[in-house]
């Protein structure tokens, strides 16, 4: 079947052997809060923050040693180059506050992420999940203690994530998400960001090496219980970022739903040396479900490679289902990123520019759908072959389940 796929891309110009190698040197992000429901290990409790993970499906990894073995497993069931992302919740052992974390509250997962040969770790401040989120607000608090304590988290994180960087010999992705915001319509919406502006100077001003770590800020629409307005949206972190020369992430579920953030990509690429995805799907809002090859993550995958920017666009995965069982979402959604990212290279991308250049519209439409129908299925098949996996990862799953998670 490979051989027969191979046959007939090349009639198109396109070399599978190359887009197969292209692939498997692509290195995904991907999130350690699907496997735990974004409890996290420093004693957060409940989720808060505008975000909320429904479902209570058995096996939820319950501590550090629990949520490494779920890891473990679903990666193994993951083709290609794999990161991992953190939250700075997820520290081990710590008994100090959140402001005051240091590099060895993470040294575990150091070893944990060598041991299973990741190809880098990527980190979150953990701005949700925490008694000093006040009356909703973080870096934005007129509260000037609420706000110090949170710039002193980031300014901790940023530390943590140079140790990440010079321990994997990769650089690591900080990413500033903040849930500050208001439920009704505010009275004042400039003073807010005005304070989250006077956080985020702060914050940058500490010396750090920007070969080693990429700051970025993510913006979003609304959360629940902060439908009205939030602080960090997009037009304030776009002119933040380009302003100061930090990294904006683009969250592909924090816009309004006919926004589409593989629009936002080429735009940003003009502008920027390296934009960073939070993958994910949202179904009407923000609802963070497991990501699925489906046409906008095709395009969004297609952006990526048309431009030439797999180095550029830093790719993390983002979402959390506790109705499901938790290790084939994660498997489910790394293996749909891949399968776009495949879809994408196998695309002859300079043919049909070259049509749009010309103004040969007609025969740009006839060849976007012609390729639609050639045997990527078979390549697909191929590639995972090629990484030692088979189509079939339920099973190993289930048996996981049955195994494991079943005792918890």
């Amino acid at each position: 079947m490979y051989d027969y796929a191979k046959k007939e891309y090349a009639v198109y110009g396109v070399d599978t052997e190359t887009a197969l190698e292209k692939l498997k040197d692509i290195p995904v992000s991907i999130h350690c809060w699907q496997g735990d429901d974004v409890i996290g290990l420093d004693g957060g409790g409940a989720l808060s923050g505008g975000i909320q993970t429904t479902g209570n499906y058995k096996g939820r990894a319950r501590n550090f040693e629990e949520l490494k073995a779920d890891i473990k497993k679903a990666f193994s069931l993951m083709p290609g180059k794999k990161r991992l992302n953190l939250h700075a919740s997820y520290a081990v052992g710590a008994n100090v506050d959140r402001d005051k974390y240091e590099p060895k509250h993470f040294a575990e997962w150091v070893r944990f992420a060598k041991e299973i040969g990741l190809d880098g770790i990527d980190f979150n401040p953990t701005m949700f999940s925490h008694k000093n989120v006040k009356d909703g607000l973080t870096l934005s608090s007129p509260d000037e203690k609420i706000r110090k304590f949170w710039v002193n988290h980031c300014i901790a994180c940023l530390h943590i994530a140079e140790y990440f960087a010079d321990e994997m010999n990769s650089p690591c992705l900080v990413n500033i998400w903040i849930p500050d915001g208001y439920k009704d319509v505010p009275a004042d919406r400039l003073t807010p960001r005005l304070r989250l502006k006077k956080s985020l100077d702060e914050i940058l001003s500490v010396k750090y090496d920007k070969k080693k770590v990429i700051v970025a800020v993510e913006s979003k629409v609304f959360g629940i219980g902060v439908e009205s307005y939030t602080v960090g949206s997009n037009e304030f972190y776009q002119n933040y970022a380009a302003k100061n020369n930090i990294c904006c992430l683009l969250d592909n579920g924090h816009y309004h739903p006919l926004e589409y953030v593989s629009d936002k990509i080429p735009a940003l690429l003009a502008f920027y040396d390296k934009v960073a995805l939070h993958v994910t799907r949202g179904v009407r809002w923000d609802s963070d479900h497991v990501v699925l090859f489906e046409d906008e993550l095709k395009e969004i995958a297609k952006e990526i490679v048309r431009n030439d920017a797999t180095d550029k666009v830093l790719i993390g995965l983002d979402y959390f289902d506790a109705s499901i069982n938790r290790l084939s979402a994660w498997v489910t959604g790394q293996r749909a990123m891949q399968k776009a990212l495949l879809y994408a290279l196998l695309i002859p991308h300079n043919t049909l520019k070259s049509f749009q250049d010309k103004a040969q519209f007609t025969e740009l439409m006839v060849l976007q759908e012609e390729v639609k129908d050639l045997p990527f299925g078979a390549v697909w098949k191929e590639y995972l072959k090629r990484e030692n996996l088979t189509e079939d990862y339920l099973t190993e799953i289930k048996r996981y389940e049955n195994e494991e998670l079943s005792k918890r």
